[in-house]
């Protein structure tokens, strides 16, 4: 069983490969506004704040603590039981015939049955080892809760950007449209653009307030000791990758075999199925073995007597009668109950893990392919009609609604495509965590 130094560093440099491997960022510039660059004293890239969580998180703190504490329990269940030791003074001696007895001293060392101790430290190593693995699967379920909202913020950043880049391109239409509703131009079409420049004022202000929350997330998960509102994250797409078929059997094997939360639910069934032996054993009984040692006075009566005035000692022997049926009977049905229901959960779990692999991966294919869509097909489309409807308008060859919709229209393709880039990224975030491994 690897100690807990030894279990933090291997991770550490796990989730520095996830980092670098899986969800490789650029940090070449901010996706959001310029005021924030001098926020240095907080993370900015994905590395940074998966490291950051990694050290601060309490709960992934209270987790090590819990596995130190398991650790501990192992010597424990291994140790024969504490010895006793009993006194008797006589206030009255009892006068024998080798002298009156003044003290007596018994020492005693109970001996369970033989298997009995290695049963305990069978069943409290496995409950260790399930608490270790449930602490790896919490350092991967934290990675995947950062990996997810760290790419979430970077969207809404980008959402921000765009929206607020529509917004200044359609201020500055209105005093073209205003001039033109001046020359005898229809009022419809100043009004039509006040009312979309008002939506997407009203958008930008709530978009600012999912940023606070989307920030407090992120600060909550990172322990960071301040309230105010993170910086963007330095976020540039990758090369989008998808999984390879002839890897996709592999991936799930991975899951199976390498899933924390599947390795602890294994080391549950094997502890229940020591518990299982343990409630055998019940039925077998332990062992007392002793030492009595008796202090006699000076003989006054038979001074004369062989031995007289010497303390006698002896060896005991006890053994203790599990007869009790009903108890141990329904120690071992509960035994075997649980180890059924352990070894339930695993199955289930098991196949919940297995369907959350493949939606990831169908998730990550649907993304990758939306990304070439937009990427290469529909955005220059979009750029295209934006200029050419532009060029018409300052033409008087197309109206305002025309032109506001090519706008609407590379807008919302814009934003897919930053969609499905988090999209992609945050899947191969969450088959990581699933197959605790690089892809």
């Amino acid at each position: 069983m690897p100690s807990l130094v030894s279990t933090l560093a291997a991770r550490t440099i796990q989730l520095g490969a996830l980092s670098v491997l899986v969800f490789a960022t650029t940090p070449s510039r901010s996706v959001g506004a310029a005021n924030d660059a001098n926020s240095l004293d907080v993370p900015r890239t994905l590395g940074d704040y998966l490291q950051r969580a990694q050290d601060a998180n309490p709960d992934l703190r209270a987790f090590a603590a819990r596995y130190e504490a398991a650790r501990e329990r192992v010597p424990q269940a291994a140790a024969l039981p504490d010895p006793t030791f009993q006194v008797t003074h006589f206030v009255e001696s009892v006068q024998t015939r080798t002298g009156p007895q003044k003290n007596i001293f018994m020492f005693g060392q109970r001996v369970p049955w033989f298997g009995r101790l290695s049963g305990r430290k069978a069943t409290a190593n496995a409950e260790a080892e399930a608490i270790h693995f449930a602490f790896e699967a919490r350092q991967l379920m934290l990675a995947r809760q950062v990996g997810t909202a760290y790419y979430d913020y970077g969207y809404l950043g980008k959402t921000i950007e765009l929206t607020a880049q529509n917004l200044a391109l359609l201020e500055r239409l209105a005093p073209m449209v205003e001039e033109r509703t001046r020359t005898g131009a229809s009022l419809n079409n100043l009004l039509r653009l006040r009312v979309e420049i008002g939506k997407l004022r009203d958008r930008l202000q709530t978009l600012q307030q999912k940023r606070t929350q989307l920030s407090a997330q992120l600060v909550a998960l990172m322990a960071l000791p301040t309230g105010d509102v993170l910086p963007w994250p330095q976020w540039e797409p990758s090369a989008i990758v998808g999984i390879d078929p002839s890897n996709r059997s592999a991936l799930l094997a991975a899951v199976e075999a390498e899933n924390p939360e599947l390795l602890m639910l294994e080391r549950k069934v094997a502890s229940a199925a020591a518990r299982v032996e343990l409630a055998r054993l019940e039925t077998r009984p332990d062992f007392t073995i002793g030492l009595t040692y008796i202090q006699v006075g000076s003989p006054t009566v038979n001074p004369s007597t062989p031995d007289a005035g010497r303390d006698p000692w002896g060896i005991t022997f006890a053994v203790n009668l599990p007869v009790w049926n009903s108890r141990t009977s329904s120690t071992r049905r509960e035994a075997s109950a649980t180890r059924r229901a352990s070894e339930s959960e695993l199955a289930d779990r098991r196949n919940q893990l297995r369907a959350d692999a493949l939606a990831s991966i169908s998730i990550l294919e649907d993304a990758t392919r939306r990304v070439r869509l937009y990427q290469d097909d529909l955005l220059p489309l979009a750029r295209q009609a934006v200029e050419n409807t532009s060029s018409a308008y300052e033409g008087d060859r197309a109206t305002l609604l025309e032109l506001i919709d090519s706008e609407r229209s590379q807008l919302d393709l814009e934003l897919q495509l930053w969609r499905a880039h988090a999209d992609a990224a945050q899947q191969r975030i969450a088959l990581q965590s699933l197959a605790n491994r690089p892809l």
